[in-house]
């Protein structure tokens, strides 16, 4: 049984990493005032980034189902028997509930894992899936493993600006003013649902402290099911300069001393239509694989 894994570019995934891997991308179409832009081909972060400060008008949309069906077709052309295919979170985007219906008419051989993940949460779940895949399971074993294995799993963030998750109607203008004046930055967590405020905090310094203690407690809660073999912590962020991102990955790396996989991924530029750039965040899951 020869299985693909596939997944989208919000998993963090660069295109070189996810080829030497064996993992497929598609990518999620970025509308910057009616001209579509995809992440890693014909945008940059820079650029990205530089149009979102200047208040352009960006949204982003799903996977057009006809590039979703030509890989899945692609793939099992290419002598994959079966397709599993880890796409954003239903709670965040119509993706995996479209490419749940796409499906159906593949009579098993594509399975849509629904694992509410996002970012370096779901980088693990495509992981995960790649182990599986190679030792042997099915494309219907994998979605069911991942699926059960969903919610042990958690991000925590925090934004420097609110004005991008008010514009996407996060909240509402007042709050957000009100923010800015007092300074106020947000602890954010998610599931893969709406992201919800757990905490609200005067200063950047402040906040990004909140984030790893509720991260260092959730780890906490997975050690009683897990050991700490099995638990993988990424750092996030949408930073504009290499050196805060290391810095904030050697911060995240000082506090999880104990675990031997901690890494950064840049939030996908979908992600940081939302939260705007100098963001922060940790992913923490408990994995499938044994190594």
């Amino acid at each position: 049984m020869k299985v693909a894994v596939m997944t989208d570019n919000n998993a963090g995934f660069k295109p070189s990493e996810a080829k030497a891997l064996g993992i497929h991308l598609i990518y999620t179409p970025i509308i910057i005032e009616e001209n579509v832009f995809f992440q890693d081909k014909n945008i940059t972060e820079d650029e990205f980034y530089r149009q979102l400060a200047e208040g352009k008008d960006i949204t982003t949309s799903m996977p057009s189902p006809g590039d979703v069906m030509d890989m899945w077709d692609r793939l099992l052309d290419e002598g994959y028997d079966e397709v599993v295919y880890i796409p954003l979170s239903s709670g965040l985007s119509n993706s995996c509930h479209s490419a749940i219906q796409l499906s159906e008419e593949y009579d098993g051989k594509v399975q849509v894992v629904d694992d509410h993940r996002i970012s370096v949460t779901m980088r693990q779940s495509a992981l995960d899936a790649k182990w599986m895949a190679d030792n042997g399971k099915s494309a219907k074993e994998i979605k069911e493993a991942l699926e059960e294995n969903a919610y042990n799993s958690v991000i925590f963030l925090t934004v420097d600006d609110l004005k991008y998750l008010k514009k996407g109607g996060r909240v509402t203008p007042t709050a957000a003013a009100l923010a800015t004046v007092l300074n106020i930055k947000p602890v954010l967590t998610t599931v893969g649902g709406k992201f919800d405020a757990v905490e609200k905090v005067r200063g950047m310094k402040k906040s990004v402290s909140k984030l790893l203690d509720y991260s260092e407690d959730f780890m906490k809660k997975l050690l009683a099911q897990y050991s700490i073999e099995k638990i993988r912590v990424g750092a996030a962020g949408s930073f504009r300069k290499a050196e805060d991102a290391e810095a904030w990955l050697n911060q995240v790396k000082e506090r999880f001393e104990n675990v031997t996989d901690v890494y950064y991924d840049p939030l996908s530029l979908v992600v940081g239509t939302h939260t705007g750039p100098e963001a922060a965040g940790i992913g923490v899951s408990a994995i499938l694989r044994d190594k």
